[in-house]
């Protein structure tokens, strides 16, 4: 990963229901969810939603899929990891890290949790 792309990932990010969309498919884990549950879900409209789906796509932080007459959406959690390990890079100045650092793991609070 580069500036720009976590540029645009982030930016896709900051936005309210975007962030929420991308929550509820972290969640949903690799079933993803088609678009009208999505909405369902968020009280989101679909005219709005379509507009979110789309920006979260074009940051590569999502992933389509048609499914019969729907079209299902998953987070992809191998650029969602490798945005967080583009944040963390060189994390404690290349030193390796105390157990008093900001870079210590926080403990699992979810045993369903992807890796990030």
């Amino acid at each position: 990963m580069d500036n720009t792309d976590a540029v645009m990932a982030l930016a896709a990010l900051a936005q309210e229901h975007r962030l929420a969309v991308f929550r509820l498919l972290v969640q949903a884990g690799e079933n993803g969810m088609a678009a009208g549950s999505i909405a369902e879900a968020l009280g989101v409209p679909n005219s709005s939603l379509s507009f979110h789906l789309a920006q979260l796509r074009r940051a590569g932080l999502i992933r389509q899929e048609r499914r019969h007459r729907s079209l299902v959406y998953r987070a992809d959690y191998a650029a969602m990891n490798a945005l967080v390990g583009y944040l963390m890079e060189n994390c404690c100045g290349g030193a390796a890290c105390d157990a008093d650092s900001a870079c210590e793991p926080a403990p699992a609070t979810h045993s369903k949790r992807k890796s990030a």
